[in-house]
């Protein structure tokens, strides 16, 4: 095991489990065979990974969280505490004929404290699930949703604040050019996506 990755002596790390360098793993969590986890990944108190579960590098997921097999994480995305992940579309006690049905975090996204990820979804790069929202459909890079079922609200840069009308620098195409006033971030909405943006 690398120097720099910590595990506490409460948790529970399968043999078969692969951490990256400068992981830490809390107190009472679980993690199961097969299961990939990247380096500087930072896995909160009371946490359940499944077997065969990828999860990219610099990923936080706070306390009680429960990672199903067919979850994929990828790289710097936040898991805020409480948030629950399916792996069944269709849930029965009994089903011989049970599939499980993927969910993929993509990098850069955050996933806010107590909202609900329904299996077959996309959370797409650096968008944002607000706290307590149920996501049944997925979400598009760079979007916020929020409710029950969640719905768009707005767009957001990689730091999370909001794109405003007034960010706009120009237009390429069918797309208007955004650009974050403060770090220089450029986004690029299509024209007819623009009802998203705050008024």
């Amino acid at each position: 095991m690398d120097k720099d990755t910590f595990i506490h002596d409460t948790a529970e790390v399968s043999a078969q489990a692969q951490l990256g360098a400068g992981c830490k793993i809390w107190n009472l969590v679980q993690i199961r065979e097969n299961t990939a986890i990247g380096a500087g990944t930072i896995i909160s108190k009371n946490c359940y990974v499944d077997f065969a579960v990828t999860i990219g590098e610099r990923v936080k997921i706070q306390n009680n969280v429960s990672v199903y097999h067919g979850v994929t994480i990828e790289d710097e995305v936040f898991v805020g505490p409480c948030v629950v992940f399916t792996n069944d579309l269709r849930p029965r006690a009994v089903a011989p004929d049970w599939q499980v049905t993927p969910t993929l975090i993509e990098k850069g996204a955050s996933l806010g404290a107590n909202c609900t990820i329904v299996c077959g979804t996309t959370i797409g790069n650096y968008a944002m699930i607000a706290a307590g929202s149920v996501v049944t459909r997925s979400v598009a890079p760079h979007v916020l949703v929020a409710g029950n079922p969640a719905k768009a609200i707005a767009y957001v840069y990689k730091n999370g604040s909001k794109v405003m009308p007034e960010h706009v620098t120009g237009v390429k195409d069918n797309q208007i050019v955004y650009q974050h006033p403060q770090d220089g971030e450029v986004l690029n909405i299509d024209k007819d996506r623009l009802k998203l943006l705050p008024r």
